[in-house]
């Protein structure tokens, strides 16, 4: 009897892990997708590719015609400008530009030793090369993200504590640090060994 419960948990907890990633994707999609069709009254499905369809025309816009661009930069001086809304539009905009766009920031994937004894090393992105405009010599800014989490951290380090990341792509960096470790490709996924 103890087995069949135990086999019945382990398969119970396989099938947990072949379906929850499928589930919470499509669920988080579908949330998206109905919160994104709910803002324009129109009937369902029109009103989310309405959306889209017009963030993707401004985006085309913004950056291919002259009026576009002219208009989209005052709007920006504008909100860049104004007391309170400033800091809110511009860290937003140094985030969203830091993963796409023209101005990535998380380029280069760097390993960052974070202590000596015994040894850690920690996946990050350099983020500042020289920190010598804040009387900082020899320094440089790392960014460390969490794992499992769309947050992070940023160390000031030595600049012999860091070096380049070898045989892994930017996106690929980024994959590695915030499955923990755990997935560093979509060709190679760590496999754990059980004892």
């Amino acid at each position: 009897m103890r087995e069949i419960a135990a086999l019945f948990l382990r398969s119970f907890l396989k099938g947990l892990i072949i379906l929850a990633p499928i589930a919470l994707t499509g669920y988080i999609i579908w949330v998206v997708f109905s919160r994104i069709d709910t803002l324009l009254p129109l009937p369902q499905g029109v009103g989310f590719v309405t959306i889209i369809s017009t963030v993707t025309v401004i985006g085309y816009l913004g950056t291919r015609f002259f009026i576009g661009k002219a208009i989209f930069d005052f709007f920006d001086h504008l909100l860049e400008r104004t007391p309170g809304i400033k800091f809110i539009y511009s860290s937003i905009k140094e985030i969203m530009s830091s993963f796409v766009g023209d101005k990535k920031r998380f380029t280069q994937p760097v390993w960052v030793r974070t202590q000596d004894s015994p040894e850690v090393w920690r996946i990050g992105f350099l983020t500042q090369p020289d920190m010598g405009y804040l009387d900082m010599e020899d320094k440089v800014a790392v960014y460390l993200p969490h794992s499992y989490a769309i947050s992070g951290w940023v160390v000031i380090v030595d600049h012999v504590n860091v070096k380049p990341v070898a045989g892994m792509s930017s996106a690929e960096a980024m994959k590695f640090a915030v499955s923990g470790g755990v997935t560093i490709s979509d060709d190679h996924v760590v496999k754990i060994i059980a004892p």
